[in-house]
């Protein structure tokens, strides 16, 4: 063969070759991109193309107009992609810069659960974007209340709810939960008004009304959190304290005066606060939840404020996902149990650290009556009690009930008690250690506690089952209370026998009361729910917990003595605690009463944030 046509083939064998390593590395390249975030139906951004990095948020609270408006500036990171896409709802986008420069962007079709896409141009060398906005009056995250709707209606009132994913609502953002950003905000505020925000805090006023705030540990974007009113501080330790009205202020400190113990009972069982400060502002009754965990300043609702510190299983609950939420959190909302339910177990171990064994074993036990009648209302649908969930094409809040929180609470208490509290807390400590400020999905933690706890130890465990099946396994743990054992007996007692002895309630917790009132028998009559009214006042409690189990009662059993009614449309015109409300209207909806809930809810629905009415408006048929 002549030496030319040797050295052609040698030269075309080497091309094919270098094409070869070339491609390979390519794919390899492209599968570690591709890895690096998850498939998310809930956001249209493209993080594996291009993705947020740091925000720098500068913003004007505007009262008069009720909007906020100003820029909000990224340090971005890009796989050479040609655009950096957005999520917006609700915005009106005035311009959009890359690196200083205007750029043309564009704004996808609108989708009522996810807003629209916000397309920007950018090339591999841009670094930052900045995006000139302002929100809505249709804005969702946003709750502008009048002095009126206040604790000491004097002045008006902002806060933001960015879960699950009505962040991109107020900010122009990539909002999904497994996109982690620093940020630093400048917000500008009537000078009457403090600002306060998911991040480091003032503890005083300023005279200018133009507050800064750093957050330089990475979070998820539905924890970016900021309220405005004219509020207070007061310290319960060097690193936990409340924000309130003044009106409120002294109450709510003296009820949740347990703060630093209980951020101590938690490092003690699975590591440091990494967080550094740990505060909580007690917002007006409008808010829709009962707390909500964002980094370093906790939203509370003031519903908890019983008195007698019976609620504060729910400051727990938020410290809690300092760790399981804010430090390790769900990857994407079909994981939202990876949040909730280590949150569940997390509190009542504080709980039981703090209070002992009887105090959370009635709240578990509460909690799996809650799942019990979660498991009833899903009978039609049972797909949606499996711990891991599609939620695509549907709103994320649909995962947000009983099944992420208390299904998922106890297939991990099963678990501990599988394995031994010992070897499942060293387990818990390293998982959040390993894991810190990153996410997770469902699959990746089962790989894990296969190889660090169950084939460590040898345990055999249906994982699966638990996590991808409909219903609750049969090997579940079996939580027992002699204190509601004692309190069903008076029950039984009084219904068999129409009376009860009071002194035997006198020192009863708000968990024994719930379990009470919760197990009356169908067939109890409206004469034996007036004893019981006229013996404990029920229908006048200042507990809001015990006010609304008993409510839902009354409403079943067509109870309508004491101004029973009355009260009932007050509390469901003054607490927006979705929760709560919901409870409540279902009551109505259920006892074929929906013309009497319609009537009240038209007079309430003004007060409640958009999460707790979009709730029940869908209860209701509710329409505008």
């Amino acid at each position: 063969m002549p030496q030319n046509h040797i050295m052609k083939k040698i030269n075309l064998l080497s091309f094919l070759v270098l094409i070869c390593l070339t491609s390979c590395t390519d794919i390899k390249k492209e599968e570690k991109v591709s890895k690096k975030y998850a498939e998310e139906p809930h956001s249209f951004s493209k993080p594996n193309q291009a993705v947020i990095k740091h925000l720098n948020l500068d913003i004007n609270v505007n009262f008069d107009s009720k909007q906020i408006e100003g820029t909000a500036t990224y340090n971005i990171t890009s796989n050479e992609a040609s655009e950096i896409i957005l999520d917006t709802k609700f915005l009106e986008i005035k311009n959009v810069l890359a690196d200083n420069k205007e750029v043309k962007f564009s704004l996808g079709d609108f989708n009522k659960q996810l807003g629209k896409a916000l397309k920007i141009p950018i090339t591999s060398a841009t670094k930052t974007i900045t995006i000139h906005y302002n929100t809505t009056n249709k804005t969702e995250a946003l709750q502008w209340l009048t002095p009126q709707q206040t604790a000491d209606k004097t002045d008006p009132f902002l806060f933001t709810q960015g879960q699950a994913i009505l962040t991109r609502t107020w900010i122009p953002i990539q909002d999904s939960p497994q996109i982690r950003v620093t940020y630093n905000a400048t917000v500008k505020v009537p000078s009457s008004l403090m600002a306060v925000m998911s991040a480091e805090n003032p503890k005083v006023k300023n005279e200018d009304g133009i507050y800064t705030f750093k957050m330089k540990q990475a979070i998820s974007p539905y924890l970016i959190a900021l309220s405005v009113g004219n509020i207070e501080y007061k310290a319960v330790s060097n690193r936990t304290g409340i924000y309130a009205e003044k009106s409120v202020l002294d109450k709510a400190h003296e009820e949740f005066s347990d703060m630093e113990k209980m951020v101590a009972a938690a490092e003690n069982l699975y590591g440091d606060y990494d967080w550094e400060q740990f505060d909580v502002i007690v917002l007006p009754p409008s808010f829709p939840f009962g707390g909500m965990e964002n980094p370093r300043l906790t939203f509370a609702t003031p519903t908890v404020i019983a008195g007698d510190k019976s609620l504060t299983s729910l400051i727990a609950h938020e410290l809690a996902h300092s760790w399981s939420g804010n430090l390790v959190t769900n990857a994407t909302w079909d994981d939202f149990w990876l949040n909730e339910g280590f949150t569940v177990y997390f509190e009542l171990r504080i709980m039981e650290a703090l209070y002992g064994k009887d105090r959370a074993n009635m709240l578990a036990l509460i909690a799996k009556q809650d799942l019990e009648d979660e498991l009833e209302g899903f009978k039609d649908s049972p797909e949606d009690t499996k711990l891991k969930l599609n939620l695509k094409g549907r709103n994320p809040d649909d995962g947000m009930n009983s099944i992420a929180y208390d299904k998922g609470y106890l297939f991990l208490r099963t678990l501990e008690e599988t394995v031994g509290r010992e070897k499942f807390d060293v387990f818990l400590k390293n998982y959040f250690k390993t894991h810190a400020f990153s996410t997770m999905t469902t699959e990746k933690f089962i790989t894990y506690l296969n190889a660090n706890l169950l084939e460590k130890n040898q345990v055999e465990f249906n994982t699966e089952e638990w996590i991808y099946k409909p219903g609750v396994p049969k090997n579940q743990s079996i939580i027992t209370s002699d204190k509601f054992s004692n309190v069903e007996k008076v029950l039984s007692e009084f219904i068999n026998k129409n009376r009860i002895d009071a002194t035997i309630t006198k020192n009863w917790t708000t968990q024994e009361w719930v379990h009470f009132i919760r197990n009356f028998p169908k067939e109890i009559t409206v004469e034996q729910l007036t004893t019981l009214d006229t013996t404990f006042n029920l229908t006048s409690s200042t507990n809001s917990y015990i006010a609304m189990v008993w409510f839902e009662k009354a409403i079943t059993h067509n109870y309508r003595g004491n101004n029973v009614d009355a009260t009932i449309e007050a509390f469901l015109t003054n607490v927006g605690r979705r929760w709560y409300v919901s409870t409540i209207f279902k009551a109505y909806k259920n006892s074929s009463k929906v013309d009497e809930a319609l009537a009240i809810y038209k007079k309430s629905r003004a007060n409640y944030h958009s999460v707790t009415a979009n709730t029940i408006d869908d209860m209701l048929g509710y329409k505008e």
